[in-house]
């Protein structure tokens, strides 16, 4: 059932304006404020609280294809950091919660979290417009402060992501162990005598997800998160078993200090990356990156292990990808490809301890045919 009678609706006038000059008109379903973000859809049914709180979507402008969004409402077990950080949400129909989960309406979550959102706006005819067109900019207006041309004006003057660093932006400010007090993994029903740690490793927070972290952990890893900018002779000194390199928001290229430290960690110490801590060791070890035409977001993507030749239903976000005849095979093998568009989705040097992976195993939300990839990591530790 809507949340919004149309009185409100016509009280809250909001629209969404493309950089093609195209001008989706609704209502504000959020925080009274206007947000610019690269425009992208994200196919998947279920999971919009932990789409929002996960900092790789920073610079974003979120559009659900699913059609009602806003039934389960909003809860803390369901975060995967500990704010929102999507520029703004665009969906078709906000409905009234009704979960025994829910703690928070998804409206006054998006107002907590100053995070602007349109709602009835045709969804399919904005997604069908994004996978011909490719991701597009937009500014997206509650605050009616400008005309829909200024609006434009200012979509198309704006950067964008290529070549920026966002992962700075979203990364802690100061090292911390994960859940020293194991209140979020309590939360999840895991109990702390099923979870030993016994290994130590170090992670880079390039916008890093709690449930990686999780994930980790009941893999029997004790996690020192440390701040994207940390030298690497800093990580080393920790004496760590490994060292993870997290996903993040916008281009790899622009997170130039992450590709030094993968440099120079790369044979001193067993590495695993996961999305954009996948591209920053595929820059490391000299393949390049390029922009998709319209990304990878959603929880049904197949994903073929080459080495086992089994088929994974995965859960992606991402703009960029390594390109696949930029890699050197003498050095790099490709382990994992995209059977949507043959895209490469995970790489392990054939000398070294790494291996990372484009696509998201810590599998919430989606599936969990992935999870694996964790107990994998601790074996390459365990064999270095």
């Amino acid at each position: 059932m809507s949340s919004w009678n149309w009185k409100e609706k016509r009280a809250k006038k909001a629209f969404l304006a493309l950089e093609d000059g195209t001008i989706f008109r609704g209502y504000s379903a959020g925080a009274a404020c206007d947000a610019l973000g690269e425009v992208v859809f994200n196919t998947g049914m279920t999971g919009y609280q932990e789409i929002l709180s996960d900092p790789s979507y920073n610079g974003q402008l979120v559009t659900m294809t699913y059609p009602e969004i806003g039934n389960t409402g909003v809860n803390s077990s369901d975060m995967e950091s500990s704010r929102a950080f999507t520029n703004g949400f665009i969906i078709h129909e906000l409905n009234t919660p009704s979960s025994f989960r829910n703690e928070e309406s998804l409206k006054d979550f998006l107002t907590r979290h100053k995070i602007p959102a349109i709602a009835g706006i045709d969804t399919r005819a904005l997604t069908s417009m994004l996978r011909d067109q490719g991701t597009l900019k937009g500014y997206l207006s509650v605050e009616n402060k400008l005309s829909e041309e200024d609006a434009i004006n200012k979509t198309k003057a704006w950067e964008g992501l290529d070549g920026q660093d966002y992962a700075s932006k979203v990364s802690c400010k100061e090292t911390f162990t994960w859940d020293e007090d194991r209140k979020l993994t309590r939360s999840w029903g895991i109990a702390d005598e099923l979870i030993p740690t016994d290994l130590e490793i170090v992670a880079y927070d390039f916008g890093i997800k709690w449930n990686i972290l999780r994930q980790m952990r009941i893999a029997g890893m004790n996690v020192t998160v440390v701040p994207a900018k940390t030298p690497a002779k800093d990580v080393l000194a920790m004496k760590p078993n490994g060292v993870f390199l997290s996903n993040g928001p916008a281009d790899p290229k622009g997170v130039t200090y992450g590709i030094e430290s993968a440099k120079t960690l790369l044979g001193k110490v067993p590495l695993m990356g996961i999305c954009l801590g996948n591209q920053i060791l595929g820059l490391a070890v000299g393949a390049e990156t390029y922009r998709l035409k319209f990304g990878h977001h959603g929880c049904n993507h197949p994903v073929k292990d080459l080495k086992t030749e089994k088929v994974e239903i995965t859960s992606q976000n991402h703009n960029f990808a390594i390109d696949l005849n930029t890699v050197d095979r003498s050095k790099i093998e490709i382990t994992h490809i995209n059977l949507n568009d043959q895209t490469t989705e995970g790489i392990e040097h054939r000398k070294e301890p790494m291996f990372s992976l484009q696509y998201h195993p810590e599998a919430s939300p989606g599936p969990h045919d992935s999870s694996y990839l964790f107990n994998r990591f601790r074996k390459l530790i365990e064999n270095a």
